[in-house]
């Protein structure tokens, strides 16, 4: 850890809690993060008010452990999307974990990363923004050791970066972002469109290629078999810019895909790599890995295909209160849209709390959310009254993490440990 992040994270710590942060002890007020913390409160009996999002501390750890050494095994660098979380403490974990540096997605994610010393990022994304090129100029001029790369798809884009970039002592690095298929998102749709990219940054003094990216989770109807094919269309692109000369006097060239369903097929495609002039920097970037979840990414994880390497754990879980009990197939509790990811699935009814005694949510079903209740289904067979606790699982990180600014971490028996602050 470096000096500058070492002090931005404790500055973190020092953060008074108050009525920004919700679900945190009313009795808490004025403690600073680092004192919370140290009380090690329970999350169950330790003042914290409903509705409540926890992270497992076991499960997180289990989950950056297990990405680390599946990075490792197939011999790719990590660069896991940030956008997941923006949590600068995770960020330091995931380093810590052994990530090369953070992916992100826009460049206020940027700045907040760079906030607490990030020294690699990875921009997964086109950026013709004038004044958040020049701040980036700006950043890599102060600062010989932070690198950035992104992603560049038309030649009318190298133009405006170009435009904004004069004057930077610095070239900005670049990869060519290769489209996923017709209809996908973002990308250069053809190969000959792609060196057309690459010819126009080579007409630049601003802008340094560094190699070929993309993603592979927008391919059109995506299976093992059409992942597989884009995937070796952009190890080709990489050799043949290679071979036309495109990456001289650069130490490494970088091939980068990888989301969080099929990281496996390009662990696969990017072992197939063939020798290259220069060493290959392959650079996965899944993000959604470290808290996991319980629906989206439990069905779609590459970890369902090839068991043998492990398994993540869904380390979030929700913790709300039965409100109401108007009818037997009835109960509303209180969290709804503004506290619970929905984008993708509704949240998952768990674990039933009362009197210190948990057990299965048996019957219990979320059947809608409103702004700020949950919709219950209740069958003959659920125990539930008004004041229980229900524990929900959720589908979708990213949608999860945007809504709470500073989550609590908690050991298995309720003990909280830590406090993770988000920046969204």
């Amino acid at each position: 850890m470096t000096a500058d992040t070492a002090q931005s994270l404790a500055r973190l710590a020092a953060e008074r809690v108050d009525h920004r942060f919700k679900g945190l002890p009313p009795d808490a007020d004025g403690l600073t993060v680092a004192e919370l913390a140290g009380q090690r409160r329970n999350l169950f009996t330790g003042g914290f008010a409903t509705p409540v999002l926890a992270l497992s501390a076991e499960r997180l750890e289990h989950n950056l452990k297990l990405m680390e050494t599946y990075a490792a095994r197939h011999g790719l660098a990590f660069a896991p999307h940030g956008k997941t979380s923006m949590a600068p403490q995770l960020f330091q974990r995931q380093i810590e974990h052994g990530a090369w540096g953070i992916t992100l997605a826009v460049p206020h994610q940027v700045r907040v990363a760079r906030a607490f010393g990030t020294r690699r990022v990875f921009l997964a994304n086109e950026l013709v923004d004038a004044a958040a090129l020049r701040w980036i100029a700006a950043e890599l001029d102060a600062d010989p050791d932070f690198e950035l790369v992104c992603y560049v798809d038309s030649v009318r884009g190298v133009e405006l970066m170009d435009a904004a970039l004069r004057g930077a002592t610095r070239p900005v690095d670049v990869v060519v972002e290769l489209a996923a298929g017709e209809g996908a998102r973002t990308g250069v749709r053809t190969e000959t469109e792609c060196a057309a990219v690459a010819d126009a940054v080579a007409g630049t003094r601003t802008l340094r290629l560094v190699g070929v990216a993309g993603y592979e989770g927008e391919v059109p109807k995506a299976d093992t078999e059409r992942v597989t094919a884009w995937l070796r269309r952009l190890v080709a692109l990489a050799a043949d810019f290679d071979k036309a000369g495109r990456f001289t006097g650069l130490d490494e060239i970088v091939v980068s895909a990888g989301g969080s369903a099929w990281f496996d097929a390009v662990a696969e495609v990017f072992a197939e790599l063939p020798e290259l002039s220069l060493p290959v920097l392959k650079l996965l970037r899944s993000g959604a890995y470290v808290s996991h979840d319980d629906g989206h990414y439990r069905k779609l994880t590459p970890f369902n295909r090839v068991p043998e390497e492990g398994a993540l754990e869904p380390a979030f879980r929700l913790w709300t209160q039965v409100v109401s009990r108007p009818s037997a197939e009835q109960a509303f509790v209180n969290a709804g849209k503004r506290d619970a990811a929905y984008d993708l699935d509704l949240p998952f009814a768990q674990v039933i709390r009362r009197d210190g005694a948990e057990r299965p949510a048996t019957g219990v079903s979320v059947t809608a959310l409103s702004d700020q209740h949950a919709w219950l289904g209740t069958t003959p067979e659920a125990d539930l009254e008004v004041g229980d606790w229900i524990g929900l699982g959720l589908s979708h990180p990213c949608t999860s993490f945007d809504k709470w600014q500073l989550i609590p971490v908690a050991e298995a028996d309720g003990t909280v440990v830590d406090y993770v602050r988000t920046f969204f």
